[in-house]
């Protein structure tokens, strides 16, 4: 009997482990880790852009101190193009105009639109002397990019080599100088043997004071290419379509604004498939897919058709203002689908994660 009853104890027993454990609730779900596209985006793109930036910069500032040194017409146009190979990384990075080029100053300093051609015209006609920390002082509107741009090319887009000053070859140079310090300053305060910005990324959601969660990095990223969609649909693209005033048009000098407006987008494109070519890595495109390959593709076709659209509008943007505004209305409705994918779909796609 004492048998009979230690079994029946001991399939009890047996049962109410059983029952325990299917009562049990199941493990919680690892929460989902995305440090390696945080990392990638961070050093790849937006690290790896500003790089470029300084390099091209340095390259610009020797091609003025050529172009001084021995006025000709190829060392004019080798300038220009150094110029122009200098704007690209720029505008490759105002899809994250976050961070220190916009807590520090650094953009006004290297991009201010327009060009104060009057307060400019009196430095050239003054006495001083013009140096690196000379330009470094002044506003924004008489340095950086367009200034150089315009004293490279003159009003109309056409100036010839022997018409320079010796004065105006001394500002370009001191300018170029100033701006290779800010590409300077801007590259280092990324990178962790300097000012380490890039560190508030890499530990999202893991000690970082900027970013409490990794998703919150991520919707920085978004947001940023948010921003220059916005910008360029409704401001660049926007103000001198709209009034006919080709003065509102940015690198309208140069003749270079419909390259920088395609740039822009591919800033937006390198953001998100986290790559500088196209090749792709570790980014957000790789998390949209993993649940939402439609959204992906979506987000994907709108980028190419507002390159494409861009690049498509005839001549010179300047001429298109008057001669073909449907192509550039077209643009301009492209980017701003893209900007209603990114801020209605991606960007809540980001926050639900």
């Amino acid at each position: 009997m004492k048998k009979v009853i230690n079994l029946l104890c001991a399939s009890s027993i047996l049962i109410l482990v059983a029952c325990n454990k299917d009562d049990a609730p199941a493990p919680a779900a690892a929460a989902p880790n995305y440090s390696d596209n945080i990392s990638n985006i961070t050093n790849n793109v937006i690290i790896a852009t500003y790089a470029d930036l300084d390099a091209k910069v340095s390259t610009l500032v020797n091609q003025l101190s050529t172009l001084e040194a021995t006025p000709s017409i190829a060392n004019l146009e080798a300038s220009r193009q150094a110029w122009r190979d200098a704007r690209k990384p720029w505008e490759q990075s105002e899809g994250f105009l976050f961070g220190p080029v916009d807590q520090q100053g650094y953009d006004p300093n290297m991009d201010s639109w327009p060009v104060n051609v009057v307060d400019l015209d009196a430095v050239l006609n003054n006495g001083n002397v013009l140096t690196k920390a000379y330009i470094d002082a002044l506003d924004g509107t008489l340095k950086g990019f367009h200034t150089i741009e315009y004293l490279l090319w003159g009003t109309d887009g056409n100036k010839q080599f022997n018409s320079f000053t010796t004065r105006e070859f001394e500002y370009l140079k001191a300018c170029a100088q100033s701006l290779k310090g800010v590409t300077a300053d801007l590259y280092n305060a990324w990178i962790p043997s300097g000012g380490n910005f890039s560190n508030n990324l890499l530990t999202a959601g893991n000690g970082s004071t900027l970013y409490p969660s990794q998703k919150s990095a991520l919707q920085e990223f978004v947001n940023g290419v948010i921003t220059i969609a916005d910008e360029v649909a409704n401001g660049k693209i926007n103000d001198p379509l709209s009034t006919g005033d080709v003065t509102l048009e940015e690198s309208r000098f140069s003749a270079n604004s419909k390259a920088d407006f395609a740039d822009n987008m591919r800033s937006i494109r390198n953001v998100y498939i986290g790559s500088l070519s196209s090749l792709g890595g570790k980014s957000i495109s790789s998390i949209v897919s993993e649940t939402n390959a439609s959204l992906d593709a979506q987000v994907k076709q709108a980028i190419e058709q507002s390159i494409t659209s861009i690049e498509a509008i005839p001549g010179t943007f300047t001429t298109a203002i008057t001669a073909n505004p449907q192509a550039i209305q077209a643009a301009q409705t492209k980017v701003r689908d893209l900007q209603n994918i990114l801020q209605n779909d991606l960007l809540n796609f980001i926050n639900g994660l």
